[in-house]
């Protein structure tokens, strides 16, 4: 770089009219002195002035040497004096100098002889102070010797925004040799840059003079135009010290690994909302791949231990053979690929030399770089696979295993084809941070759906198979657990004969969920079914429930009904439960208004018992809560809704089962739900 490159250069008015004056100079304050043949004074500039302390009247006619040159250093004045106007020869070195205060100081000085159009010889004295001058040329070395040595990208434009000044390292950045950019316009030096935002910032700063710091940017440029990079660019406007605008400055910074970390972070906290979402363990691993691609890999595949998802007795993976289960295959883009890889839900055994084998067995990743043949025979399943890969491309492979509470689940496998970069090290981490926190949310959904499992399991067993059908009934039913939750096993139903052709229909809701709410609904229902054996009243046989649940320390809402059909009568108590929907054959169904009465286990509450008519083809609609309750909407809604859906009276009740579910249930519902329906028939029969 050249000295004057730093300064900047002329503008895009330059010649256009009068020249500007340079700021150096007046810094400089450089002083003229002409000296005839004598050495008497002739020309005395006010610089001069300034720099020696005399008036041009005082120091014009004067002597130089005696007037400004202490009596020790005269005679060696003179003699160079003499010696530059007999050999017409300049001078120029540092000498010290009286000034009229008396002070003395070191002054650099210029001599050269000058001659006229008649032959006569003068001496022309140019000056400036000593100090000054040492600053400004220390001060433009150490410039010179930072911008040409110094890592950041450096450059000076003109007022017309051409390059006047580059530094090596901004050429090696642009990939554009430093000449190639002087005298340039940013348009036309760099191309293939977004030179837009480029040249519409650096005329904002040049306009306002206000810096504008760590403008960001990505791209490609001749110096690596097979990958992406990014650049913190900051534009500062140049003044001289007198107001006058001189350019632009523009300093540039390589953030490349700080992008890809923060792309890194980015990528991570996008797992991290992204991924569990559910308690489900193939959505979880579609999460998972989601993520992955196209940000880290062109294709993803999740596979699992085929034992993790049967839930067998776990040991770790021996040197043998392995079992997987293909969960999610994701491609960035269509590719045959994606058929090397087990489709999801296929089931695949792999020997011991497939690098998934041996990365579940040692539970340490597998990093390859740059794939060869014989890599693509470990990773593809069979010959054939490896030929897909080899035409789709595949040149990096990345595989981790995905482990949770010290066990290994299964592997995330990585490939990039169309993505020239190979996997490195900080992917080879950023994968291991995706497939540990996958791995913890599929363990927690395999291990929420083995209690779910058991909870389930546990309710069914309680429950009847199918109601029987009763003397002058016809029954229907149906139970549904929670969709997305473990907490199952609060609610029940049951038909029970009773004498002299009677039945009993109960439909009841233990408070909490899970195995501890299905062992107690299991314990109240055999009560119920002992107690109903007596025959009791409604109101009884609530009583001793309530008696029952309180030394069970539980909680419990219940419907309990007796239907005789002999009568055609109905007579029905409540334990703090929802009230009952009697529909009767060419009227609107209507919700029975009981004595709601208090939840079970409460103890010491009375409960009454309500008597009403069923003649045949009537129905009586018993329900839990989970049924109509949501989060999101009043009850007294939700009843109008199941009233609605009721008005049909020409659906047989298995249908009105099924329609009930479908419409008033979500499948993502928190709560469980019962529901029994009894159709009064015509007794005895013809």
């Amino acid at each position: 770089m050249r000295t004057a490159d730093l300064f900047g250069g002329e503008g895009d008015q330059a010649g256009a009219g009068p020249p500007q004056r340079s700021e150096l100079l007046d810094l400089l304050s450089v002083a003229a002195v002409l000296l005839d043949a004598e050495g008497r004074i002739v020309l005395w500039s006010p610089q001069a002035e300034e720099l020696f302390g005399y008036t041009a009247q005082e120091a014009l006619g004067q002597y130089a040497a005696r007037l400004l040159v202490d009596e020790q250093h005269l005679d060696l004045m003179i003699r160079l004096f003499a010696e530059v106007m007999r050999t017409g020869q300049g001078w120029a070195g540092a000498f010290s100098v009286r000034h009229k205060d008396g002070s003395t100081r070191l002054v650099e000085f210029r001599n050269m002889r000058l001659s006229d159009d008649r032959g006569d010889f003068y001496a022309l004295g140019i000056a400036t102070d000593e100090a000054i001058l040492r600053q400004v040329e220390r001060d433009l070395a150490l410039s010179m010797r930072l911008v040409s040595q110094s890592p950041i990208g450096l450059a000076v434009l003109d007022t017309g925004l051409r390059y006047v000044a580059v530094n090596p390292a901004l050429a090696r950045i642009n990939g554009v040799r430093a000449e190639d950019h002087l005298g340039r316009p940013v348009r036309e030096a760099l191309p293939f840059l977004e030179v837009d935002a480029i040249e519409a910032a650096l005329r904002q700063v040049l306009t306002s003079g206000e810096p504008l710091i760590d403008q960001q940017s990505v791209g490609r440029t001749p110096a690596d135009p097979d990958n992406d990079h990014a650049w913190s660019a900051s534009y500062y406007r140049l003044d001289g010290p007198g107001g006058r605008v001189l350019g632009v400055a523009i300093v540039l910074v390589d953030v490349t690994d700080r992008h890809r970390a923060r792309q890194r972070l980015a990528l991570i906290a996008d797992g991290s909302a992204r991924i569990g979402t559910t308690l489900d363990v193939e959505q979880t691993a579609r999460e998972l791949a989601d993520v992955a691609v196209p940000e880290l890999a062109d294709i993803a595949a999740v596979d699992v231990l085929d034992s993790v998802l049967d839930d067998r007795q776990r040991t770790a993976p021996g040197a043998g053979r392995a079992l997987f289960r293909a969960l999610a295959v994701k491609a960035a883009y269509p590719t045959e690929a994606v058929r090397a890889a087990d489709p999801a839900g296929h089931l695949a055994s792999y020997g011991a030399h497939r690098l998934a084998t041996q990365c579940v067995r040692t539970g340490r990743p597998i990093l390859i770089p740059h794939i060869g043949e014989r890599d693509l025979a470990r990773i593809a399943r069979d010959a054939e696979a490896a030929a897909i890969l080899a035409r789709a491309g595949i040149h990096s492979y990345l595989l981790t295993p995905l482990i949770a509470r010290g066990e290994v689940l299964g592997t995330l496998g990585l490939t990039r084809a169309r993505n020239p970069l190979p996997f490195d090290n900080d992917d080879l981490t950023l994968a291991g941070e995706l497939a540990d926190r996958t791995a913890v949310c599929i363990d927690n959904a395999r291990l929420y759906q083995g209690a779910r499992n058991t909870a389930v399991t546990l309710q069914r067993s309680l429950l009847p198979d199918l109601p029987p059908q009763q003397a002058g009934l016809e029954v229907a039913s149906r139970y549904r657990p929670a969709g997305t939750t473990i907490e199952v096993g609060g609610d029940w139903f049951d038909v029970i004969p009773l004498t002299e052709d009677k039945t009993a229909l109960v439909v009841g809701d233990v408070m909490g969920s899970g195995i501890s709410a299905a062992t107690t609904m299991g314990r109240l229902r055999t009560a119920t079914s002992t107690l109903a054996d007596l025959d009791l009243p409604p109101t009884e046989l609530l009583h001793h429930l309530d008696k029952i649940t309180a030394d069970l320390e539980q909680y419990a809402t219940c419907a309990y009904a007796v239907y005789d059909p002999h009568r055609a009568l109905c007579h029905i108590a409540v334990a703090g439960h929802l009230p009952p929907v009697l529909m009767r054959a060419g009227e609107p169904p209507e919700l029975l208004d009981l004595p709601t009465g208090a939840p079970l286990g409460v103890g010491g509450v009375a409960f009454e018992v309500t008597t009403f008519g069923l003649a045949p083809g009537d129905q009586l609609v018993l329900y839990t809560d989970g049924l109509v309750e949501t989060r999101h909407h009043a009850i007294d809604e939700r009843l109008d809704l199941l009233l609605q859906l009721l008005h049909s009276p020409d659906r047989s009740s298995e249908e009105t089962c099924d329609r009930l579910l479908d419409t008033l249930r979500d499948p993502d519902d928190h709560d469980d739900v019962a529901v029994l329906i009894a159709r009064a028939r015509r007794w005895p029969r013809p």
